[in-house]
């Protein structure tokens, strides 16, 4: 084979190679969750309304039988979300309706609320006041040895917040097996607490409790994926 037939080879072998990539780029540019901001139409130094969901199967999309967290826009329409645009410096009122069953705990410590202790003084950082409310009722620690057992934890680690949720009867005939978003009629948990944002950066934050079945440990599948059981906190000035 000659030298210009070799060069040929080469580079429609580069071509192609270039062409997978930028194939694939777009496939996961595509698949990644949508960001819902709170930003942009945010009232300067009011509180963000953040109401999340989560749910025993999301009941839709490449993974209908996964565990997942749903998030309410603005305009009140769910989607199927983990990430956020939340303005710097900001408390964040957050009301998460809980409708999956849970189990007793690997680590007991995730059933403590995480408290308002990170980051330098009191109240920076952490969930504001170290509790949240179940139901109406506030609660510091949950067990997760009574009841329902904890279904998830909404924790954001760099943040040093951790909120244990309790989990419902998967057993009861009102238990949600619908397509995400479960209705205000099926069973479940009304969790609400707050945190305040620092002034800047993007933070993870995922569900601690290994509930990715079918995964070993636990750990894989939705655990392991933003839009399900991950996401981030991108706080904007």
């Amino acid at each position: 084979m000659g030298r210009t037939a070799r060069l040929g080879v080469f580079f429609s072998l580069l071509g192609i190679a270039i062409g997978l990539c930028v194939f694939t780029a777009m496939a996961w540019i595509g698949s990644a969750p949508p960001t819902v901001s709170f930003a942009s139409s945010q009232p300067k130094g009011a509180p963000v309304q953040l109401h999340l969901q989560t749910v025993g199967a999301i009941g839709t999309g490449a993974h209908p039988d996964w565990v997942s967290y749903l998030t309410q826009e603005p305009d009140g329409h769910w989607v199927g979300t983990t990430e956020w645009d939340i303005p710097a410096s900001t408390v964040v009122d957050v009301t998460l309706d809980e409708y999956d069953s849970g189990s007793p705990l690997r680590n007991e410590y995730l059933g403590l609320v995480g408290a308002a202790t990170v980051g330098g003084a009191p109240g920076e950082g952490g969930v504001i006041g170290g509790l949240e409310n179940v139901n109406g009722k506030a609660v510091r620690v949950v067990d997760g040895y009574s009841g329902n057992g904890i279904a998830h934890t909404f924790s954001v680690p760099d943040l040093g917040i951790n909120v244990p949720l309790p989990g419902v009867d998967g057993s009861s005939s009102k238990f949600c097996s619908e397509p995400a978003p479960c209705p205000t009629s099926a069973l479940h948990n009304v969790i609400t607490f707050s945190f305040k944002t620092p002034a800047s950066g993007v933070y993870r934050w995922q569900c601690f409790i290994p509930c990715g079945l079918s995964y070993l440990y636990g750990n894989g599948g939705p655990m392991a994926t933003a839009g399900y059981m991950a996401g981030f906190i991108k706080v904007v000035s």
